[in-house]
């Protein structure tokens, strides 16, 4: 399992670098793309905290997402001088397409094999999964 794992990881975080690479990103920015994507919005300090850099460094990191069309900065409904960070319609359809791109080594993995492997492969992953989830629940 440890190979699997370590190949999958190898490359999912090529196909991920060369996205971000294609897509004139940095780590920081495609990390503040993902937790929008994650959270639907937040605020600067939210992703300064995330990202452990000062709030002025964050500020101007979303200042670049903002120039590109990827993020837009609205009042927060319960106080007009908050400003809250979202995705556009052109960030989320950007995350769409790394996500993409970083799944489709394994969605070709998974076509090269017979359907019967496959079925198999897909329950003993569906196994992996339940096991996970319950080891991540707090104990009662």
């Amino acid at each position: 399992m440890r190979e699997w794992v370590e190949l999958f990881m190898i490359r999912s975080m090529q196909d991920l670098a060369r996205f971000i690479k294609q897509a004139d990103l940095n780590m920081a920015q495609y990390s503040t793309l993902m937790r929008l994507h994650h959270l639907d919005n937040c605020g600067v300090s939210d992703i300064g905290e995330k990202l452990g850099i000062t709030n002025a460094a964050a500020s101007q990191l979303v200042d670049k997402l903002v120039q590109a069309g990827l993020v837009a900065r609205t009042e927060a409904a319960h106080d007009r001088r908050v400003r809250q960070l979202a995705l556009t319609d052109e960030g989320r359809a950007l995350v769409k397409s790394s996500l993409e791109a970083r799944l489709s080594w394994t969605r070709g993995l998974g076509e090269s094999l017979p359907p019967a492997k496959r079925d198999a492969i897909t329950q003993a992953l569906s196994d992996m999964i339940a096991a996970g989830q319950r080891l991540e629940q707090p104990e009662a």
